[in-house]
């Protein structure tokens, strides 16, 4: 007989709850701006390294092509996404910020303080920073 984890010993199933609470927190605090978490994520990833290719984008996000993609189909529909062949591969793609993007970033990053304020008010500042600095090693690795 095999046993089953035991949900207070499952890293995988305390790391998605955790996840899940704050990225409730996050979209919550962007809704008035329709944007999901992943996709200010994104906005932000963009904007510090514009021109990325899907794959150079879906690496650095440790997501996916077919979540990224999905991410994506909104923000170009809306403008937010420049989209252009790139000048190595013509097949190949590559994506940058919008001036409606930028734009869209700026208000997000508002909307993005007040629920990092909350969430650290919340968990502790200190915490929240060896928090993120774990998670960060534990996607680097």
């Amino acid at each position: 007989m095999t046993t089953s984890p035991i949900q207070d010993e499952c890293n995988c199933f305390a790391l998605r709850q955790a996840a899940r609470y704050v990225t409730q927190l996050y979209e919550r605090h962007m809704a008035s701006l329709n944007l999901t978490a992943a996709q200010f994520s994104i906005l932000s990833k963009l904007n510090r390294l514009p021109g990325s290719t899907m794959l150079e984008l879906a690496d650095s996000m440790v997501m996916d092509r077919t979540t990224l993609v999905r991410a994506l189909k909104p923000l170009q529909r809306d403008g937010l996404i420049i989209t252009e062949a790139s000048e190595k591969d013509a097949r190949t793609f590559v994506f940058s910020l919008s001036d409606s993007g930028k734009t869209k970033l700026e208000a997000a990053y508002i909307a993005w303080k007040a629920a990092q304020n909350e969430f650290e008010n919340g968990f502790g500042q200190d915490r929240a920073k060896a928090l993120r600095t774990e998670l960060f090693s534990v996607s680097a690795a």
